[in-house]
């Protein structure tokens, strides 16, 4: 499993997974599919992030992670929800956003591009602890939940993308955009 930086991001076009050369080497560079899994109900299902030398500062955030060697990132999304949460069982959906974030996490910063698909599951179960974590997704992962709509939108703890609650109304009132739209930078 490819470590997942668990903070905001994403461009619209893939960018080079490796460093600028004289880049800083505690930056991460990197191509993300994340998964905007919903259930039957419409809840969509979140991961419980939290800072290794910080459990105090945590935040929500939607399954994926990086790109491994030559995958799309449809295969991707598919691998990194099986990986983080035992869920395979899902219709995978169109790119709903795009967006580039940067933020500090283990002691790095991490630039991202992600993608952000929609998924639907009729399986509302995940694996209590899924075995395909990294070591740092070990140290950074106190769980999931699943969510709807109207406790997404009441919550008072940090959630990446940071309007999140707006964007799932939309996609619930509208259905998924003709393309994707893409996403303010989110820089932390």
């Amino acid at each position: 499993m490819t470590d997942s930086a668990s903070g905001p991001g994403a461009r619209t076009e893939p960018d080079d997974d490796q460093r600028e050369p004289g880049g800083d080497p505690r930056t991460e560079s990197r191509r993300v599919a994340r998964v905007v899994l919903l259930d039957p109900d419409d809840r969509i299902l979140l991961l419980h992030g939290y800072e290794p030398d910080d459990p105090g500062r945590t935040w929500w955030f939607t399954p994926g992670g990086g790109l491994e060697g030559d995958e799309s990132r449809e295969e991707a999304a598919r691998r990194e929800l099986a990986e983080e949460t035992g869920i395979t069982d899902i219709e995978l959906g169109p790119v709903l956003w795009t967006r580039y974030c940067s933020f500090p996490f283990d002691g790095r910063r991490w630039d991202q591009d992600e993608w952000y698909y929609l998924a639907r599951t009729r399986r509302t179960e995940a694996a209590p602890r899924p075995q395909a974590l990294t070591e740092l997704e070990n140290r950074s992962l106190a769980g999931l939940r699943w969510w709807t709509s109207a406790e997404l939108s009441a919550a008072r703890e940090t959630v990446y993308p940071t309007r999140l609650a707006e964007l799932l109304r939309t996609l619930l009132d509208e259905g998924p955009p003709s393309a994707p739209v893409v996403l303010a930078p989110e820089i932390v």
